[in-house]
């Protein structure tokens, strides 16, 4: 990766093998000049090609991200729709698939996933030989997106799970029937959502929604979740904050250098 030290990325915090790499990318207001071509409400290092930003400048912030991680090909990127599926890009034909998570042995092909307040889980194996990115919106945790994702791996117990830059608990507010769908798939979930000060209303710890669910199938050792989307807009996008908004990436994928 080039120009490390003034790019605002995050990069993982977590004992992951020497030829893994991995990061989040920011809005990159923060720094100056912006990183990034997009303007208006989609100002710095928008990557949505949906979400009605001039298509030759989400191109132009895609080439730029390439260049930046050292790519030879192009980050393996989806229409997510808030499901389960997950794609092996090692049979992949290329092509913009429908799914929420995606999974490669592949040297050198990232598995990405884009996010505006939903929360985006990036795994590997202790191994360093299989590596996994997810997207997981309340919709697309709760229906399983976190273990479906997992069930590519021979062992959960020998899986590492970063929790990137997600909506946090704070300013999550959600329905009483968000609430009831997650604790009717476990009681242990009530422990996620707290009263609002709006009546019926509820806020939710997406962070720790996802730790639950990815303890209860045997992942434990579990980093990051320390960032809120909503209260930094120098840093990332936000859906709920802004309405009409860009969309940042967490990419992971396997060096041929450790």
């Amino acid at each position: 990766m080039q120009g490390a030290a003034v790019v605002d990325f995050l990069l993982p915090d977590w004992p992951a093998p020497a030829n893994v790499r991995a990061l989040s990318t920011s809005r990159g207001l923060a720094q100056q000049p912006p990183f990034g071509g997009s303007s208006g409400v989609y100002a710095g290092l928008n990557l949505g090609t949906h979400v009605s930003d001039k298509p030759e400048v989400v191109a132009a912030n895609r080439q730029l991200l390439q260049q930046y991680c050292g790519f030879k090909c192009e980050p393996a990127w989806l229409n997510q729709i808030h499901g389960t599926t997950v794609v092996d890009l090692d049979s992949w034909q290329g092509g913009l698939t429908d799914a929420d998570a995606s999974v490669t042995t592949t040297e050198g092909l990232a598995a990405v996933v884009m996010t505006a307040d939903c929360l985006p889980v990036l795994f590997c194996d202790k191994a360093g030989s299989r590596v996994a990115a997810a997207h997981a919106g309340w919709r697309g945790l709760c229906d399983g997106v976190l273990e479906t994702t997992l069930e590519h791996f021979p062992e959960p117990s020998a899986v590492l799970a970063w929790l990137g830059p997600a909506i946090g608990p704070l300013n999550f507010e959600v329905g009483s029937e968000v609430r009831a769908a997650f604790i009717a798939h476990s009681a242990q979930a009530a422990e996620a959502f707290s009263p609002s000060a709006n009546s019926g209303k509820y806020l939710a710890d997406i962070y720790l929604l996802a730790r639950q669910r990815l303890q209860a199938v045997g992942v434990t050792d579990i980093y990051g979740g320390e960032y809120c989307t909503v209260a930094d807009p120098q840093r990332f996008f936000s859906y709920r904050r802004d309405g009409q908004t860009g969309r940042q990436a967490s990419l992971i994928w396997l060096s041929s250098s450790g």
